[in-house]
């Protein structure tokens, strides 16, 4: 998006993570992973672009003990990072269902439907079930490969006060429990919404960035507030978080980490779905294949 402010992992740093973390082949992988036009990379394009949900913004929040008067709550944080969640959650149901046209009733790849010979085209429009399902798995991976560049569940700050232009930072290098997307997409959404809520840490913060919330502001600017683009983003090497210590390593570390989860969650999701004549293995190597009609007897 030429003139576009930095917003999330450049497209390069979205295609090195998707290629380090899933063993597919290779068109079927640059389909999903290219930097420019592959699926994990579709929601840096507008509209999708200015919509801070699909990419884990605005769940800025500074408790009182670094800054008196932060103009958001800890429950208005949270109300964000559960619209993130929201969203991969609907991705991935949506790419359970579409994984259906992958096979016919009795197991057999359906080679028209699994073809990738001409490229998708990530429009959201009905067309081949793999491009179907590399759409809703992409459109709902990438805002959880940005929660890792954009929050500070991760990285740590730099030495001195924390206040508004140097929040704390966690530290953590395990997974995000309330990003158990499978998980939460076989549960009725109040409850999986009570869940993540509850396993959010009382510090945890993504960055102010002037695109559409949750409830449809979008900020003029970020004055006040634990800003993206000046203090918490990691979505280069040379922003400012990523030049404290290793923030940037830990950050891509984790969103790779994370996307692997993903990954082998969707497949056991698929084979608990679809278990009649191995459907569910049938999509599954129907995915990871270039020419699955053949690789996939």
């Amino acid at each position: 998006m030429p003139g576009s402010p930095a917003h999330a992992f450049t497209g390069d740093n979205h295609e090195d993570i998707t290629r380090a973390a899933l063993p597919w082949e290779p068109v079927t992988l640059t389909a999903m992973a290219d930097a420019h036009d592959g699926a994990v990379n579709a929601n840096d394009h507008r509209p999708y672009f200015d919509i801070g949900p699909l990419h884990c913004d605005n769940a800025d929040y500074l408790g009182s003990r670094y800054a008196d008067g932060y103009p958001r709550t800890r429950d208005q944080a949270t109300t964000e990072l559960l619209a993130c969640i929201r969203t991969s959650v609907t991705r991935f149901r949506n790419a359970v269902q579409a994984a259906d046209g992958l096979v016919d009733a009795d197991g057999r790849v359906r080679a028209d439907q699994s073809d990738l010979s001409s490229p998708c085209a990530w429009d959201e429009k009905a067309g081949r079930a793999k491009c179907a399902v590399l759409e809703q798995l992409g459109r709902g991976w990438h805002q959880i490969e940005d929660f890792y560049a954009h929050s500070n569940w991760s990285d740590r700050p730099a030495p001195g006060p924390i206040g508004l232009d140097n929040p704390p930072g966690l530290g953590r290098t395990d997974l995000a429990p309330f990003l158990d997307i499978r998980r939460y997409s076989v549960m009725k959404d109040a409850d999986w919404t009570r869940d993540a809520r509850e396993r959010i840490p009382a510090d945890l913060a993504t960055g102010c960035y002037p695109d559409f919330d949750s409830t449809g502001v979008k900020p003029a600017d970020c004055e006040g507030r634990v800003s993206h683009n000046r203090t918490l983003n990691k979505d280069t090497p040379s922003s400012a978080r990523s030049k404290t210590g290793d923030n940037f390593r830990r950050a891509t570390a984790g969103a790779s980490a994370e996307l692997t989860r993903q990954w082998n969650d969707f497949k056991a999701e698929l084979l608990t779905a679809y278990p009649d004549h191995r459907r569910g293995a049938q999509m599954i190597c129907a995915l990871v294949h270039d020419f699955p009609a053949a690789a996939c007897p």
